[in-house]
């Protein structure tokens, strides 16, 4: 029969207190997020009072934010137009995009409006409510036809034919190509709108029902013997397809453009790189030492000693997230002056081991320092994890980083000929004279990495 005993026994274990807590949350969080926390803890916390903000330049902190809505806004309409551009078409040959809404209005709520509209049925409506409520904001059917029943009254008796009846008719509905299940149902959607005497029409239907995957690793000689066509009519058909609008729903419901307020500021001042803790955006706290004296040598009012306490510790933890976002960006800085003096080529190797042993922290606080954190420098505004990358090695011993050989590469396709691109392995080769060992594989995994098109497509053929 076992019997209770007691037994000593020696242990470490590494406790980490309420404000080592506080501090690692907030070193995390980024300036907007950061600055929504701190307005609550002011509403929060009366010991809590907001120091005067220093004036700072129009043409630093203000300018930048909106200098940087306006380039994220800029860069995503330059990213819709080029994926929507002739994609997609109604009956009558407009383009998608000739439909989006502009007043804010959701893909659902688009697609709702149409279903009263049309010749649906009142049971058609209903099991169209049930469609329109699985499609996501892509434009796509998320759950099995199977399921759409659970969505639905089980008074209703609906049957699997008349929820598949009715996703038939869903799809037709603006923008076309919505309601499809896979990327190569969402791209024969829109084809099929195309008028059957449209040159390449049905050869690129064939090639987006049953060669969507070739198409996506390149494997174009694959597809044509497949297909027995020619050179010619499959270029005309892998335009058409190519044409198509991946994510149709989004001609309705943008993605909303991503606005960046940077953490640190990089400037250039008598021939010195400096870092500067942005101002903008985060107010400065302070312990209200009015109150704070009021409770000294009283042993009352517990809640608000607390309040004190906590107060203290968000200060003393803004500023411990200050100066480790200090620390980290003036290594980024030293390291990485080249690059901020001659641009992407000259980027060094740099990983978060090589911060953490220069400043004497764990590789794992560096990860959250550079995690959704922006730096401004003359060359634009970046993210810290932007100025990371790995090693590749050189004849002569020195490393070189992968951003560098990726701004080479981009290099030398924007100088080739277009009659005669560059193929990879003399991508490869010319990046070897220059002492540079890179693999053809990794030439073409970097040009796909920047979106770059093969030397085949590269190529500009002439006219006959």
């Amino acid at each position: 029969m076992l019997k209770p005993t007691l037994q000593l026994k020696l242990g470490q274990t590494l406790t980490m207190t309420p404000q080592l807590q506080q501090a690692i949350r907030l070193l995390q969080l980024p300036v907007l997020d950061l600055s929504a926390q701190i307005q609550d803890a002011l509403e929060e916390n009366i010991m809590l009072e907001m120091e005067d903000l220093p004036d700072v330049p129009k043409t630093s902190a203000d300018s930048t934010a909106e200098i940087e809505a306006i380039r994220a806004e800029d860069s995503w309409q330059s990213r819709s137009m080029e994926r929507i551009q002739d994609g997609g078409w109604n009956g009558e040959g407009r383009p998608i995009n000739d439909f989006a809404d502009q007043s804010g209005q959701t893909l659902r709520e688009h697609l709702l409006w149409q279903l009263e509209l049309e010749n649906f049925t009142p049971r058609e409506a209903l099991i169209g409510e049930a469609l329109i409520d699985a499609i996501n904001d892509d434009g796509y059917l998320t759950v099995d036809l199977e399921e759409i029943s659970d969505f639905i009254d089980d008074n209703a008796e609906v049957t699997p034919e008349e929820v598949e009846q009715t996703l038939i008719k869903v799809q037709t509905l603006d923008p076309v190509g919505i309601g499809a299940r896979s990327l190569s149902e969402c791209i024969v959607l829109q084809l099929n709108q195309l008028e059957r005497k449209t040159p390449g029409v049905e050869l690129a239907i064939r090639m987006a029902s049953d060669h969507l995957a070739h198409i996506g690793s390149q494997e174009y000689g694959e597809i044509r013997r497949s297909l027995r066509t020619s050179e010619e009519d499959f270029d005309v058909a892998l335009a058409l397809v190519k044409s198509c609008n991946p994510k149709p729903g989004l001609a309705v419901s943008p993605a909303p453009a991503e606005y960046v307020i940077p953490d640190v500021f990089v400037r250039k001042i008598d021939g010195k790189w400096q870092v500067e803790i942005s101002a903008s955006g985060i107010p400065r706290l302070s312990v209200n030492q009015q109150y704070a004296k009021l409770l000294r040598g009283s042993g009352d009012h517990a809640a608000l000693r607390t309040q004190l306490q906590e107060a203290r510790w968000l200060v003393r933890s803004l500023e411990i997230r200050n100066e480790t976002l200090m620390k980290v960006a003036t290594c980024i800085v030293s390291r990485q002056r080249d690059f901020l003096e001659h641009g992407d080529e000259a980027m060094k190797p740099l990983v978060l081991r090589d911060v953490a042993e220069s400043i004497g922290m764990h590789e794992s606080t560096i990860s959250r320092v550079t995690t959704n954190k922006y730096m401004h420098t003359p060359r634009g505004v970046f993210e810290f994890k932007y100025f990371f990358s790995s090693h590749l090695s050189t004849v002569d011993g020195e490393d070189q980083s992968s951003t560098s050989v990726r701004a080479k590469i981009r290099k030398l396709i924007g100088a080739e000929n277009p009659a005669k691109p560059l193929s990879d392995s003399k991508i490869a080769n010319l990046l070897a004279e220059e002492g540079i060992n890179v693999a053809r594989r990794t030439v073409a995994k970097y040009r796909e990495a920047m979106k770059i098109l093969s030397s085949s497509e590269r190529k500009v053929r002439k006219p006959k």
